[in-house]
């Protein structure tokens, strides 16, 4: 199928943490025959901080985040077998699903992608004229990046035909074990961007453990921190692109996944660090949230924390050989039931079961 994809950037991660996302499942998705075309807005200063070259298993259009631009790119909707909408494209994003859905036509499937399910979920049912929740009726489904089912039935009760979470998970041609950096060398290390909905999180989950740890090294990657005030021990990096997050999870003794409150709150939403983490075979603590056991087993294959003084709990009695079991483990699991490959499957049944529904109904 010819799928035309609208979403907020695949060539750059820069304050963009679904690129890892995309560029699993859509590589995926070539695999099964798929032709797909990326859009992207030139935005948030992304296209300067690129990290990948253009991929030859997806074609990717950027256009400029102007009008015209924005409702050139949504005509070409109009030749596509598939069309996407994502959440979070970053430029005129209400307007943009009603473009791409006006000229897309009408045997095509019509797909709104929420990659941040309870943020968008908390404005729809904010707003009953809310665009977004306008357009529901005229989708075949809803993907999400998470939420379970919490999430499938928010979205049913605000008029979705389908629901369906397509999850997060590992590359492994991307994220793999490889040999420690120096650059990253600390006892735990952190990588996320500063954020309204996971700053007092971070402060929790990692600044406080800091201050209770000064003999150790914390290091913290990703934007926006430069002007926090920090502990001493803790190092900031700045943006660490996605070439690097291989030696960046590897290198520390563990590393630490902080999820945002809201997908804290609402569970079943690991992120994209979480399966990086573990394709490295990193020790990974991560914060905890409904829903971890289902992709990966606590204690063994992950180590969760309540609150800070868990994490300062874990660092005091983790061991270089444990940690390195916990890594070792959390790659055999991640490899064996969350694969993007895994998803694509799932992905590739459902645009096919709805495209046959669409011939059916215009054959009837």
């Amino acid at each position: 199928m010819k799928i035309a994809f609208y979403g907020s950037s695949i060539l750059s991660s820069y304050w963009n943490g679904a690129a890892t996302y995309y560029r699993g499942l859509l590589r995926a998705l070539a695999s099964h025959g798929h032709d797909i075309t990326f859009y992207e807005p030139d935005a948030y200063g992304r296209q300067e901080n690129r990290d990948i070259d253009p991929p030859d298993w997806c074609r990717v259009v950027v256009y400029q985040a102007t009008p015209e631009a924005a409702g050139a790119a949504a005509a070409e909707a109009a030749g596509a077998d598939v069309v996407v909408k994502a959440s979070g494209v970053g430029y005129e994003d209400d307007w943009l699903l009603g473009a791409v859905l006006d000229a897309a036509q009408p045997r095509a499937v019509k797909i709104f992608w929420d990659v941040d399910a309870p943020a968008t979920l908390a404005e729809l049912n904010a707003d009953p004229d809310h665009p977004t929740r306008a357009a529901l009726a005229r989708l075949d489904a809803v993907l999400t990046y998470g939420g379970g089912d919490p999430v499938v039935d928010a979205y049913r009760r605000l008029g979705a035909a389908e629901c369906v979470p397509i999850y997060n998970a590992l590359d492994p041609s991307t994220h793999h074990p490889v040999a420690p950096n120096d650059r990253f060398a600390a006892a735990l290390g952190f990588l996320g961007n500063r954020l309204p909905d996971r700053e007092a999180r971070v402060e929790e989950f990692f600044l406080e453990p800091a201050m209770r740890l000064p003999e150790a090294t914390f290091l913290l990657g990703g934007s926006g921190w430069g002007d926090r005030a920090l502990p001493a021990n803790v190092r900031h990096i700045g943006h660490v692109g996605t070439r690097d997050h291989n030696a960046f999870n590897v290198t520390p003794k563990a590393v630490l996944n902080i999820n945002r409150t809201s997908m804290a709150e609402t569970g079943f939403s690991p992120p994209t660090r979480v399966f990086e983490a573990a394709g490295a075979g990193a020790c990974l603590i991560t914060d905890e949230w409904p829903g971890i056991d289902q992709f990966l087993k606590p204690g063994e294959e992950v180590l969760v924390a309540r609150d800070g003084r868990d994490v300062v709990d874990l660092m005091a009695g983790l061991g270089d050989e444990r940690a390195a079991r916990i890594g070792q483990a959390a790659l055999a699991r991640v490899l064996k039931d969350h694969t993007y490959e895994q998803r694509a499957v799932l992905v590739d049944a459902l645009l096919h079961r709805h495209a046959a529904g669409l011939r059916e109904r215009a054959r009837a």
